[in-house]
């Protein structure tokens, strides 16, 4: 249900605003919803996991939060950001 190491630092690499950069909302948001699809493909199997539920509710939430900082502070890569995710329809 997490990611691997190698993944997340290609997520980083490819959400990264700088050279250094591993905790800019862009990041953060790349990495939650490679979390939140991994969890959603994990439900499709067990249903019944009650547990893991509350923690995907919990990385929805903290998804959200993000990304209404982003589109309160800066518009546009907030728009770039959806995109790129393909966060909405």
């Amino acid at each position: 249900m997490s990611i691997s190491a190698e993944r997340k630092q290609a997520l980083i690499a490819d959400n990264a605003r700088g050279a250094n950069d591993t905790g800019s909302p862009e990041v953060q948001v790349a990495i939650l919803t490679e979390r939140i699809n991994n969890l959603t493909e994990h439900f499709k199997t067990h249903a019944k996991d009650n547990h893991s539920r509350r923690g995907l509710l919990m990385l929805v939430n903290k998804r959200r939060s993000l990304l209404d900082y982003l589109k309160r502070t800066d518009a546009e890569r907030y728009k770039a950001l959806i995109a790129k995710l393909g966060l909405r329809k």
